[in-house]
């Protein structure tokens, strides 16, 4: 099977229990690579040094200091394999199919060991409930092509979405970035005011890191393929700290639904991805649900939102 004939014209199916074991297997390999990120960036504020980003065929670290130089990581999921790149020149790639976490890791490890890359990272995952060290994991070992490039190809899509949403936005605002901890798609306004302490509370995860992550006030939206308690895909949209009638705010479109208990907006990708227009709904929810914790959160909006829509070079 081509390349060309894995990629779906319009936003792909994306059923959890078709491709659940390569999802998290999928998730700990990108663990690995960002936590090689997280070691060789310098610390920035809300651990924007932390995630990957998205390129034109799968997710990167972008640049990294070394000895040598600069290096890369690009997950490539049309070709299905990892690119290491050095400003000196050298490549070496892995390919992506169904093998251990185990065995991922150590073959990444000396393949950066060959290119002369020192780094050593934190060898377990975070913020997942069973936390088996790299080295150790053979029970997590699927890789199924067509599903991950299916992900990709919806990635592709919402990645699109979010960075139209946040250019309406002149206040401070993340890149749109995905995080490999969780393993979610994600763009944060911030209000500019500081925030009460976070009480953290992740699983694998130090509740320092979170209470940085969160230390001023933000409206926050992603995109999650879903877990075993969660089983769907789905967008989702929160604000911290999070106003008692948040929740009871008006949102778009009418299959957006607001969970009590996980204090946030949500609403099914697959709903999206049927829509006549899934562009458009997924920004009405996106603006919608921002409103919601603006409003309730009493920002300045005037002094923190734009529409450069008219503007032309």
């Amino acid at each position: 099977m081509t390349t060309k004939q894995l990629i779906e014209p319009s936003w792909p199916a994306l059923d959890f229990a078709d491709w659940h074991d390569t999802l998290v297997t999928l998730h700990l390999w990108t663990q690995i690579v960002g936590k090689i990120r997280l070691r060789q960036m310098p610390w920035t504020n809300h651990s924007w040094h932390v995630p990957l980003y998205v390129a034109s065929q799968g997710f990167t670290t972008g640049s990294l200091p070394y000895e040598g130089g600069v290096f890369q990581i690009d997950f490539n999921f049309l070709a299905h394999q990892l690119r290491l790149s050095t400003s000196n020149g050298e490549v070496a790639t892995i390919r992506l199919y169904a093998r251990s976490v185990a065995n991922f890791h150590q073959e990444l490890m000396d393949q950066l060991n060959q290119l002369g890359i020192d780094v050593s990272i934190h060898p377990v995952p975070n913020e997942v409930e069973q936390a088996i060290p790299f080295a150790e994991d053979e029970i997590h070992h699927s890789y199924d092509p067509v599903m991950v490039s299916q992900f990709w190809q919806a990635v592709v899509r919402i990645h699109t979405v979010f960075t139209r949403f946040r250019a309406g936005f002149t206040g401070k605002c993340s890149p749109v970035h995905f995080f490999w901890g969780s393993f979610d798609l994600a763009v944060t306004r911030f209000s500019g005011r500081p925030a009460p302490l976070h009480p953290g509370g992740a699983p694998n995860m130090s509740d320092r890191v979170m209470q940085e992550a969160y230390s001023h006030e933000v409206s926050s939206a992603g995109f999650w393929p879903g877990s075993e308690q969660f089983p769907q895909a789905a967008f989702y949209s929160y604000c911290y700290p999070t106003p008692e009638n948040f929740g009871q705010q008006p949102v778009k479109p009418a299959e957006a639904f607001f969970s009590p208990e996980m204090g946030e907006f949500f609403l099914p990708y697959d709903a999206v991805r049927r829509a006549a227009d899934p562009e458009q709904m997924l920004l009405d929810f996106l603006r919608t649900t921002y409103e919601a914790a603006a409003k309730t959160g009493q920002w300045n909006r005037n002094a923190l939102e734009c529409d450069f829509s008219s503007f032309e070079m």
